[in-house]
């Protein structure tokens, strides 16, 4: 029997892989850090007991039009979708003292999607489809050590104990920067692969975002969208956060850097961040029922100090694979590895089949 192919991250891309895989008949380990699948897609119940509805943490938004990978995705999951709501005017407030600016909002081509309930509905059926025992929680990667046409990989259990595997295939499908920082290659990565990964920023590592729930979106009986920008802060893009059950909400992305953000601490950054929505639609906006924050620059699961700072957006095509040795071993299927729309869902659909078409080719062909 082949050994099976280890996956290392149950975020979108692992799971997609592990679909894949599974779908055609290939044995496979999926080694998750976290206590939770989904990775960098993190979706908060934001309703009553029972209720569907999420807020989005992490990404929210997908393309369907230029982006089909992850269009087809969500058909053959039989997931529905909704355009982000983006009726009425928009608010900027660019001087401190000064009533924001009202302009009249405009047509957005094409137009963001999201997912009903969430993004974490991808990740929710990724997953059912999946044989539970091959999806290990809780557990840490450390090292990967190549043996002639296997791979050894050690890793640290949710209980502390070492312990060990052998793949024919690794696929990692977490941060390079990460990856290099956190995991031992034997024989090593050449110093331009390493450089590579270090130097490719790390998708929504640099970024915080914060939600305010409220008991109806009131904003638009204003003729407002939920849309602002702002040069004051802490928030400095807020949209309309409502789901497609109704939910009402608004969300931001804070603009304070990650140095800042953890001196300050979250209390002190989601006052200011009500205060600042209340200063933009007005008093209804400073008794939220509710607020959710995450900082992803303090998840160690997620970013290195290097990602301390925002930086550029990941470059699609840009990353070194896998080098020398390594090469028909070791992929690469994070979203920072995509060769289009790197950073986005969509990136780690495409990264994630495309090394999945390619491990599944070569098993059959060796047959």
């Amino acid at each position: 029997m082949n050994p099976p192919v280890l996956i290392v991250g149950g975020g979108l891309a692992g799971l997609v892989v592990a679909h894949q895989l599974h779908q055609a008949g290939i044995g496979f380990v999926l080694l998750e850090a976290r206590d939770r699948l989904g990775g960098r897609v993190l979706t908060v119940a934001a309703g009553s007991a029972g209720s569907a509805e999420g807020c989005d943490l992490g990404p929210s938004w997908f393309w369907p039009d230029i982006q089909p990978a992850m269009a087809a995705l969500v058909r053959r999951l039989g997931l529905p979708a909704f355009a982000q709501h983006g009726d009425g005017d928009m608010l900027f407030e660019r001087v401190r003292g000064e009533p924001p600016r009202r302009l009249q909002g405009m047509y957005q081509a094409p137009p963001s999607m999201r997912i009903a309930g969430g993004s974490g509905a991808l990740v929710a059926a990724l997953a059912a489809g999946l044989p539970a025992p091959c999806i290990r929680l809780g557990v840490r990667v450390t090292g990967v050590t190549l043996r002639g046409a296997e791979v050894e990989a050690r890793f640290v259990e949710a209980d502390g104990q070492a312990a060990s595997l052998v793949a024919g295939d690794v696929v990692l499908a977490a941060p390079p920067r990460l990856l290099a920082a956190t995991v031992g290659f034997s024989p090593p990565l050449d110093p331009a692969t390493a450089r590579s990964w270090r130097d490719t920023p790390t998708w929504m590592a640099p970024h915080a975002k914060f939600f305010a729930l409220y008991e109806r979106p009131f904003w638009r009986e204003a003729g407002l969208s939920g849309t602002a920008q702002s040069s004051l802060g802490p928030l400095v893009e807020i949209h309309d956060a409502t789901g497609a059950s109704g939910q009402a909400a608004l969300f931001g992305f804070v603009g304070v850097p990650a140095p800042q953000r953890a001196q300050y601490g979250e209390a002190a950054i989601v006052d200011a961040a009500v205060r600042q929505l209340a200063r933009l639609f007005g008093p209804e906006a400073a008794t939220p029922r509710a607020t959710l924050f995450k900082d992803w620059a303090a998840d160690p699961l997620t970013a290195t100090p290097d990602d301390a700072q925002a930086g550029e957006h990941p470059e699609s095509g840009a990353l070194a694979a896998a080098p020398g040795a390594w090469q028909q071993r070791l992929w690469l299927a994070g979203s920072e590895a995509a060769r289009r729309d790197a950073g986005y869902l969509a990136g780690a659909v495409e990264a994630a089949e495309y090394v999945a078409t390619a491990i599944i080719a070569r098993r059959v062909a060796a047959q």
